[in-house]
């Protein structure tokens, strides 16, 4: 970098630096953070100082852009990695973040100062997006250990491993109060008390950044924190993600904002808009709220950046046209892959007066302190690569940091049930059962390497971890006894005990979303079953994102653990299980007694109560529960695929290759994630010349109602599919071609033998979007539609 570069920042004498362009600005006499930050701003042009509050993903962008534009920041998406692998190896995202830096630190023009971009990631439960990383439980567990000084010590061997990969900015944590488990985010909360919340929500704070009043905050293995989404997320009407939150605003902020001054007083840095609305208003341009109550009653000095394309869900505003969002108090875009139109029309938006420069200027002082105290301004900023802990890939999953992951999944553990067959016993044969007691994906669940998590891991995806299954292995042989696997339950020798794993798919967000808490898959339930027949003791350990409606599985077992998503370490629910630990995890969040789809916060309607937990001395009798669903006998709907994700039991292949959740490449298609509404809800299908997709699925003769968009008239001949019948579709095709997202419906009128396939061929490359198929009973003699 030029020496005339860099004193260009100060008033007066500065230090000058080598030409490589790796190194940022020097701090001249100016002293102070605000002085500092002050003078920087009153030298950046209108363009850079806009670039300050843009953020894209790191797709969508190359150091090439960003050496031209100079962003603030930027992000890694739930689906994104370096150089487009998203499971591309640790120096791999340390690489592109010295590639980032070097970019965005190179001599400017005029002398004009260099402001050091930094790079923000979703590290929720562990840097669970770089492979052989540690993977704590997610928040719902942590709550239900219930101990800060844990949460602390997790949050910062975290912020150690995001900065071996070079990382600045962490988007946690996630304080929301949840208050209706539909919600799909339920497991990013840790209870559904305002006042934990409050303080394990500042606890990972100080674990992140470090003791703000103390040496070492922001310091080496320190990252920045988020405390987010501000605010209600979790109180959204029937639990639906980004909806609407309503009531008296007093009463809203009792419950849901009650974690942001606790997590204000830890040092957090940064505060992350919500998705949701207040009584109807969209919280990315909400004045009141996000400058008024936020600002001016919480008094938070930090930077208040947005969620994925949020602002683009205000009202009078797209993804690429919002000063509404800049000037009710938001400071950073996060734009993933729009960044250029809305970099044009802000900059556009300021010179026609629509946006003040003094509110511009306001925004860019936020972002610039934060760098400020992060150490990215100054003598001591640092490439990545050179940082305290960079490339010190040993720190991820080391033996300290898997050892806390084992320690927080046991003290996660909360036992409902004991009919006194815990504590398995020394000498124990032990039958180990269900497709998820190998399946670590499983128990890490959404937010672990892919955005969605689970779908096409592989227990190979993941070289530091231990699956519960292998956990009970190797408890029950220090105990003198064996662990035997078998998914199904089959077995030649009878065991003493069986364990049966089972519970939820992964999911992440709004894909999570249910309309009611009755946990249908039936699988756990019939091995337990099983068991229970042939007078063999069964343990179930239950993974899940929420409380459920497991009633049948908790009148069959002897024993049941609410196991969470416990993450990498096994060995941790099987130190519970063989009463290595003590039992001491206690639920945060009331338990259904019904499965119906009322909330439940509070003794009424609970089956088990906040707080509850039994320990391994509890064996008193559990009632026989009333196994009546109304839910279950209503089905479990007709959706193939809604909200990013296909349904249970829904497959989709393009020749013999299956493509999971909908995300994948094949030499006959290619699916990607497209937002409609919201991140990656919708797929992108590029059908290859001569190729084809087939869906597999339920539904008997029911018609198919799709959401669909094509962006560009069909080359070639494209044809639908379903049982024996076959439909020419060039046509339709053709005439939806640039007319945006349509519906169509397909009945027996143009496809006589509906069955339960479908399938899109094209003689050349056709692409297509897809954001729901559904299967639904229709008049007879319906036509279809298009």
């Amino acid at each position: 970098m030029a020496a005339a570069a860099v004193c260009g920042l100060g008033l007066s004498a500065c230090a000058t630096v080598p030409e490589d362009g790796n190194t940022p600005v020097a701090v001249a006499t100016v002293q102070g953070e605000d002085a500092v930050v002050a003078d920087i701003v009153s030298r950046m042009t209108l363009e850079r100082k806009i670039a300050q509050l843009i953020q894209p993903q790191i797709n969508s962008f190359t150091a090439e852009d960003m050496e031209r534009y100079r962003f603030g920041s930027y992000l890694n998406g739930g689906n994104g990695g370096p150089y487009g692998d998203e499971f591309a190896q640790a120096s791999e995202w340390l690489r592109l973040a010295d590639e980032m830096y070097d970019a965005s630190v190179r001599p400017m023009p005029n002398g004009e100062p260099i402001v050091p971009v930094m790079w923000g990631t979703d590290a929720v439960h562990g840097h669970t997006n770089v492979p052989g990383a540690t993977i704590f439980p997610h928040n719902i567990g942590l709550g239900a250990a219930g101990d800060p000084d844990l949460v602390r010590r997790i949050g910062h061997a975290t912020a150690m491993e995001i900065e071996v990969t070079g990382i600045d900015w962490n988007f946690s944590p996630t304080v929301a109060v949840a208050r209706n488990d539909r919600w799909g985010r339920t497991y990013e909360s840790y209870s559904e008390n305002p006042e934990l919340v409050a303080t394990l929500g500042a606890a990972l704070v100080e674990g992140l950044q470090g003791d703000p009043d103390a040496p070492g905050y922001l310091g080496t293995g320190r990252v920045i924190a988020t405390a987010k989404h501000f605010f209600g997320d979790g109180g959204t009407t029937n639990g639906v993600d980004q909806g609407d939150v309503n009531g008296d605003l007093a009463d809203l902020m009792a419950v849901h904002a009650v974690p942001y001054p606790a997590a204000i007083e830890a040092g957090v840095e940064t505060i992350m808009a919500s998705f949701n609305s207040i009584n109807g208003r969209k919280m990315h341009g909400n004045e009141r709220l996000l400058t008024d109550v936020l600002r001016g009653q919480m008094g938070f000095d930090g930077l208040v950046v947005g969620d994925w394309n949020g602002h683009g869900q205000v009202q009078g505003c797209t993804v690429t046209d919002c000063p509404e969002s800049l000037l009710a108090g938001l400071d950073i875009y996060m734009v993933p892959d729009d960044w250029r139109g809305l970099m044009e029309n802000l900059i556009a938006q300021v010179n026609d007066g629509t946006i003040p420069m003094a509110r511009v200027d306001e925004a860019v002082t936020r972002v610039l302190r934060v760098k400020y105290r992060a150490g990215l301004l100054g003598p001591d900023s640092q490439r990545p690569s050179e940082r305290g802990l960079a490339g010190q890939y040993e720190l991820l999953a080391s033996p300290e940091h898997r050892a806390l992951a084992r320690e927080a999944a046991a003290r996660s553990q909360v036992i409902l049930k004991n009919d006194g067959v815990l504590p398995i016993q020394p000498g124990t044969n032990v039958l180990v059962a269900g497709s998820a007691a190998h399946n670590i994906a499983q128990a890490a669940g959404g937010w672990t390497l892919t955005w969605q998590g689970g779908g096409e891991l592989s227990n190979d995806d993941f070289p530091n971890a231990t699956s519960i299954y292998d956990g009970i292995a190797q408890a029950a042989a220090s105990g003198g006894g064996s662990a035997t696997l078998s998914a199904d339950g089959s077995y030649t020798a009878t065991p003493d005990v069986a364990v049966v794993v089972f519970g939820e798919r992964p999911y992440a967000e709004f894909a999570g979303d249910v309309p009611d808490l009755a946990f249908r898959d039936e699988e756990g339930l019939e091995l337990l079953r099983q068991f229970d027949a042939a007078g063999i003791p069964a343990v179930a350990v239950f993974l899940s994102g929420r409380p459920m409606w497991v009633n049948r599985e908790l009148n069959a077992a002897d024993g049941f653990v609410a196991s969470w998503l416990p993450g990498s370490e096994g060995g941790g629910v099987a130190d519970v299980l063989f009463g290595a630990r003590p039992a001491s995890g206690r639920l945060s969040f009331s338990w259904p007694e019904s499965c119906g789809a009322t909330p439940v916060n509070g003794a009424d309607g609970a089956l088990f109560r906040v707080g509850y937990g039994r320990s391994l001395t509890d064996t008193s009798p559990l009632r026989q529960l009333d196994e009546e669903c109304a839910a279950l006998e209503a089905g479990a709907g007709a959706d193939w695929f809604v909200s990013g994700r296909l349904s249970d039991g829904i497959r989709v292949r393009a020749g013999e290759v299956d493509m999971a959740q909908m995300l994948g490449t094949a030499p006959l298609a290619t699916m990607r994630g497209y937002d409609r509404n919201a991140q990656e809800d919708a797929r992108e299908i590029t059908i290859a010349d001569n190729g084809y997709i087939e869906f597999f699925g339920i539904g008997a003769d029911e018609a198919y109602r799709i959401a669909y968009e094509v962006p560009e008239r069909p080359e070639g001949t494209v044809t639908i599919t379903s049982g024996t019948s076959r439909l020419d579709a060039t046509q339709y095709m053709a005439i939806a071609a640039g007319k945006g997202w349509r519906e169509m419906v397909l009945t027996a009128a143009c496809l006589p033998a509906l069955g339960n396939t479908l399938r899109i061929d094209a003689s050349q490359e056709f692409t297509l979007r897809i954001h729901t198929i559904r299967r639904e009973d229709v008049a007879e003699g319906t036509d279809c539609a298009f």
